[in-house]
């Protein structure tokens, strides 16, 4: 069984999501199936399609115009949130740090975090992929937590450029995060990998090992794109 997550980000409407929601309906999958949309769509009956936004505040409450705290996620029935994707790291200024602090407000809310981490193309270019994926994990994964999280990997040079990491790559990046995770407690804790993942490319990326599913974009607005991929692997 492998976790298929959907991200709209800025896209997407109530009527695509209920038309969306109606296409799965009747996949015959054991995957788990997650879609982030945005926040004015989060209160709908999905079904047995699961539910996240694509992140939460950094604060519990207050003067904080614009932004949505973990307990107001919650408390529309969503199960999940993205943490730290890489376009709140460049957009919004997410760093480790913040992305730890809302890590623990997830989870203190009942809510399952993906936290996102992953290199940019300039520190893919000087070697330090894999200093940036073990820092990233290691600051951004709350000490005290045992369970509960997933972890999703993205490498950020790959992301919207339909440019796609050679199977290698991918391996070796999910292998290290599968040993920090051992090392700091959290074995058994699902990987995603996300960047240019679509139905074409999505069984071989899955058959990789510790890839736990993907984490798809673009591919993930349209049911004649998304199925596939979601279909992909038992």
């Amino acid at each position: 069984m492998k976790i298929i997550a959907g991200n709209w980000k800025m896209n997407g409407s109530f009527q695509n999501l209920q038309q969306m929601i109606k296409d799965l309906s009747d996949i015959d999958t054991q995957n788990t199936v997650i879609l982030a949309v945005p926040y004015t769509m989060l209160c709908t009956d999905s079904g047995k399609i699961s539910l996240s936004a694509q992140d939460i505040s950094a604060h519990t409450h207050g003067a904080y115009t614009g932004e949505v705290s973990a307990s107001m996620v919650a408390s529309t029935g969503a199960k999940y949130t993205i943490i730290g994707h890489s376009e709140c790291r460049q957009y919004h200024g997410d760093t480790n740090a913040s992305v730890c602090t809302k890590a623990e407000l997830a989870i203190s809310n009942g809510l399952i975090p993906i936290i996102c981490i992953g290199e940019t193309m300039e520190e893919k270019q000087a070697g330090k992929t894999l200093e940036i994926i073990e820092s990233g994990l290691r600051e951004s994964v709350p000490a005290n937590v045992t369970s509960g999280i997933i972890i999703a990997y993205e490498p950020r040079w790959a992301i919207g450029a339909g440019i796609t990491p050679t199977t290698d790559e991918i391996a070796h990046a999910h292998e290290l995060i599968a040993n920090v995770l051992s090392d700091m407690g959290l074995d058994g804790t699902p990987i995603l990998y996300g960047a240019s993942v679509k139905g074409s490319n999505a069984e071989q990326i899955m058959s990789i090992p510790h890839v736990d599913g993907v984490l798809v974009g673009g591919a993930s607005l349209k049911s004649d794109d998304f199925i596939p991929i979601i279909t992909s692997v038992k």
